[in-house]
C-alpha cells in the first residue's frame, strides 16, 4: 500500500494555502504523488453535500444530524477512491489530501451531546475505514487557529474572492465548537497539531509551512 497524508483544520485555518505550498514543494522535489481536495464539488458524488451546505436541508448545520451529514461526505470520498486514486494508492503511491474523513470528525462531532461524542468518533472511523474500505491516513496535520482569528481570515477571503460563506462558515458559535472538537479529535485519533497562533499573533505562512514540511518529510522517510 501507499501513503496518505492529510491536511485538516477548521474553516478559515489556511488549509488551502498550506496545501498549495506543500504540493508545490513536493513537485519541486520531483516526487511522484497525487493530490486530492475534498469535497469534490464538481463531481456528481457531491450532490448531497452541495445541497446540505447551501442550506436546502435547513439553514443551520444542526438541521442535519451528524450521522446523516457524515454519510454525504463519506460517499463522495468513496467515489473518488474507486474512480480516481485507489489503484495508484494500492500500488504504493503517495496521496496528499486537503481534508478527508478527518473533516467529519471536526465538523459533525459537535452536533452530538458531549457524552456521546466518543461513540460517534468510533462509528465514524469504523464507517469509512472498516465498512467502506477507505485507507487510513499515515499522517494527519491539524491546523489549529482560535475562532476569532478564523473569522477575520474568512471575512477577508470573502472580500477578496467575492464569495458567500456556507452555513458552517456563517455560524460563529458552530465554528468555536468545531475548534474545541477539532483539538479533542486530534487527541482521540493521534493527529499532529500545528499551532498557527503563538503569543497572540498568527505565525507567518512560511513558518507554518516549514513545520508542516518537517512532519511530512519524516513521514516519507519511514
Amino acid at each position: 500500500m501507499g501513503k496518505l497524508i492529510v491536511l485538516e483544520g477548521t474553516d478559515g485555518s489556511g488549509k488551502s494555502t498550506q496545501f498549495r505550498l506543500l504540493t508545490a514543494r513536493l513537485k519541486q522535489e520531483q516526487r511522484d504523488f497525487r493530490e486530492l481536495v475534498f469535497p469534490q464539488y464538481s463531481e456528481p458524488s457531491s450532490a448531497l453535500i452541495r445541497m446540505y451546505l447551501d442550506g436546502e436541508f435547513g439553514t443551520h448545520p444542526s438541521d442535519v444530524n451528524a450521522y446523516a451529514a457524515s454519510v454525504f461526505f463519506a460517499v463522495d470520498r468513496y467515489a473518488s477512491f474507486k474512480k480516481v486514486w485507489g489503484d495508484y494508492y494500492r500500488q504504493g503511491g503517495l496521496i496528499v489530501s486537503d481534508r478527508y474523513t478527518t473533516s467529519n470528525a471536526v465538523h459533525q462531532t459537535s452536533k452530538e451531546p458531549e457524552a456521546s461524542r466518543p461513540a460517534f468518533l468510533e462509528w465514524l472511523y469504523d464507517l469509512e475505514y472498516n465498512r467502506m474500505g477507505l485507507p487510513r491516513p499515515d499522517l494527519v496535520l491539524y491546523l489549529d487557529v482560535p475562532t476569532d482569528f478564523t473569522q477575520a481570515l474568512m471575512r477577508r477571503r470573502e472580500e477578496e474572492t467575492h464569495t458567500q460563506a456556507d452555513i458552517h462558515e456563517q455560524d460563529a458559535a458552530y465554528l468555536a465548537t468545531c475548534r474545541e472538537i477539532g483539538r479533542a479529535a486530534a487527541k482521540f485519533y493521534g493527529w499532529t497539531v500545528i499551532d498557527c497562533v503563538k503569543n497572540g499573533r498568527m505565525r507567518t505562512i512560511e513558518d507554518i509551512h516549514e513545520e508542516i514540511y518537517r512532519h511530512v518529510a519524516a513521514c516519507l522517510e519511514d
